[in-house]
């Protein structure tokens, strides 16, 4: 099944979940490291870390990356290849996820990632931390907390269609 994002949502995503910072800040990363997005992982990597999971689709702001984005984030180690529709969070994108955090590596989206930053916070653990792009404003560092996952089941809850994030501790 999967979840779809009502238009009246849109805007309240686009709200940061954490502090935005334009660059990579190492001191902020605790626990496992989670990138979302093609130049968040890029950023991560030229920086010198390597994501514990990084969730990509070839995309940034619905254009195509460089190659050089693509050459990088590819030394990491593909866990998953999944299937994701624009404004959506499907079945296939949260395995993905879930398989990506057992076993460590990167998630391919063959469609838009444009929401994994939901399964990514959901399925995380206390104490890790998920940084994902804000257009125009740079890296947001969401720390996984109780309260983070919360608000993430709180808006998944919202969403049009059956719940695909079976398993999380607070479902």
């Amino acid at each position: 099944m999967t979840l779809r994002l009502p238009g009246e949502m849109r805007s309240e995503l686009k709200e940061p979940m954490g502090e935005v910072s334009p660059e990579v800040e190492e001191d902020r990363l605790t626990g496992r490291v989670i990138a979302v997005g093609d130049m968040v992982t890029y950023h991560l990597l030229e920086a010198g870390v390597t994501p514990d999971v990084a969730v990509v689709d070839g995309r940034t702001e619905r254009e195509e990356v460089d190659d050089e984005v693509i050459e990088r984030w590819k030394e990491v180690r593909v866990a998953a290849r999944v299937e994701n529709e624009p404004g959506t969070v499907s079945e296939s994108l949260v395995g993905g996820v879930r398989e990506a955090y057992e076993e460590g590596g990167l998630v391919e989206v063959d469609g838009e990632e444009d929401l994994a930053v939901l399964p990514a916070v959901g399925l995380a653990e206390d104490g890790d931390t998920v940084v994902y792009g804000q257009p125009g404003e740079g890296m947001v560092y969401v720390d996984v907390d109780e309260e983070a996952q919360g608000y993430v089941l709180e808006l998944l809850d919202r969403m049009d269609g059956e719940a695909v994030l079976s398993g999380l501790r607070n479902s």
